[in-house]
């Protein structure tokens, strides 16, 4: 064994090690944000609407677009994207219409009420980055670094992807 492997090997636990708490970070950020607008809702009396719909009204906002774009955009994978639009229209959150070029595409905007709820977690928001602020719970450079590292994950995932068509 060389000097160079016995000096690199604690680096790459510690590398694994990292990487593996900030993957499960992710995932738990993501299911306390979900609560987050869940209790939100709830305070709201909010209750025929889930927090993967809100955050779904909120992304799209004043566009208007197709569940193939939402996926593209990668902000959604698979049937739960369609699932969501469905039941989103059904309840009035958006309206859907075939697009004349492609009919078997739909697009969709959002309804008054649609934006009604993306107003309300736009102001969610809106309150937890003053909280972050006034509170001095995270600095600004703090959270714009952590965004650069994030976006450079994001793009190292989307590298690995390997698509096969």
């Amino acid at each position: 064994m060389s000097f160079q492997q016995d000096v690199g090997a604690p680096v790459r636990r510690q590398t694994l090690a990292r990487y593996l708490d900030s993957v499960a970070l992710l995932e738990r950020m993501h299911r306390l944000l979900l609560d987050v607008i869940k209790d939100e809702f709830e305070r709201l009396g909010i209750v025929n609407i889930n927090p993967v719909q809100a955050l779904l009204l909120f992304n799209i906002g004043d566009h208007e677009v197709t569940a193939s774009e939402l996926k593209s955009r990668g902000y959604y994978q698979g049937s739960n994207v369609s699932y969501n639009l469905k039941k989103l229209v059904e309840l009035g959150y958006m309206h859907h219409q075939r697009c004349a070029i492609d009919r078997r595409s739909v697009r969709v905007r959002l309804t008054p009420k649609g934006q009604a709820i993306r107003s309300r977690v736009a102001d969610l928001f809106a309150r937890q980055a003053e909280q972050l602020d006034d509170g001095g719970i995270i600095a600004f450079a703090t959270l714009d670094e952590t965004v650069r590292a994030l976006r450079r994950l994001e793009r190292f995932w989307g590298d690995q992807i390997r698509y096969i068509y």
